[in-house]
């Protein structure tokens, strides 16, 4: 089975190459922007008449919130119009297309964590490019599995947890946002789901949410990181008014990946788990 994996240098691609280790049976092609331009659509038809692909996974995205709110153009190329030409190109070729999408296509009024069949409503360019991304999927193809995950981190790459890690080496006290609420995931519970989506060879096609288990804030992910690493930091809770940003942010977006721990056959951690995981192998390393 040829399996190839879009977005290879990003945290999540790189958590899978060393998932890949475990699974020697599976031809594994890992590219990044360099090796394969997604968003170039004659590369994308090449590299499949070049290459058996069976299953394709698309980690690559277009990941910067705020500054996708004036570079409009290459947000939707990335997660958009690449996606789409993924997307023709396996339907082409039938094979599945395991595509990573967002919590942002949410506008965070609900009270309760949201269902894969919640209706979707960007407040921003990024949410809003990544759910075009996610319509292609659905009018092109019929094998497909969209995954929604949020606040994702590892040890690779920049995220939230390294960059709480870096400001503990120069300050004492940080000011954190205390109304936005959701769950960070692990990208490396996500690439471990990834394989067990794969394993399953499930047919029960169509849209899932993924991440940690529990339902935090940015304050408290701050406050767990800190206390799990041995660092002494004042954590100040503050409201996201105080925090302007250029990209509006919902202001809840739990997911419920209840579908698909039932589908897949796969227990989620619970976040603080995780993150202890994390932390070690980031210090280890």
């Amino acid at each position: 089975m040829n399996v190839l994996v879009t977005g290879a240098n990003g945290q999540l691609g790189k958590c899978l190459q060393e998932v890949a280790k475990l699974e020697t049976s599976w031809n594994w092609m890992f590219t990044g922007s360099a090796d394969l331009d997604i968003t170039n659509a004659e590369k994308v038809q090449q590299f499949f008449e070049n290459n058996a692909v069976d299953i394709v996974v698309n980690c690559a995205a277009y990941t910067a919130v705020d500054k996708a709110e004036t570079d409009i153009e290459n947000a939707y190329a990335v997660n958009a119009e690449a996606v789409k030409f993924l997307a023709e190109n396996c339907k082409k070729h039938n094979a599945l297309l395991i595509h990573i999408s967002t919590d942002f296509v949410f506008d965070g009024e609900n009270e309760n964590a949201y269902l894969p069949t919640d209706i979707t409503n960007p407040i921003g360019v990024y949410g809003a490019s990544k759910l075009k991304g996610e319509q292609y999927v659905q009018e092109l193809l019929k094998k497909y599995f969209i995954i929604r995950t949020s606040w994702v981190y590892s040890e690779f790459g920049n995220n939230f947890m390294k960059t709480m890690l870096r400001l503990s080496e120069s300050r004492n006290e940080l000011n954190v946002v205390a109304d936005q609420i959701g769950c960070p995931t692990y990208a490396m519970d996500l690439a471990v789901g990834i394989v067990a989506v794969i394993k399953s060879k499930s047919e029960n096609f169509g849209v899932y949410h993924f991440s940690n288990q529990g339902k935090i804030s940015w304050f408290n992910f701050a406050s767990e990181i800190f206390k799990l690493a041995g660092k002494e930091m004042k954590v100040n809770p503050i409201p996201a008014s105080d925090y302007p940003t250029p990209a509006k942010r919902p202001s809840f977006s739990l997911l419920n990946a209840e579908s698909f721990q039932n589908e897949f056959k796969m227990q989620i951690p619970a976040w603080k788990k995780s993150l202890a995981n994390c932390l070690k192998k980031y210090q280890n390393a």
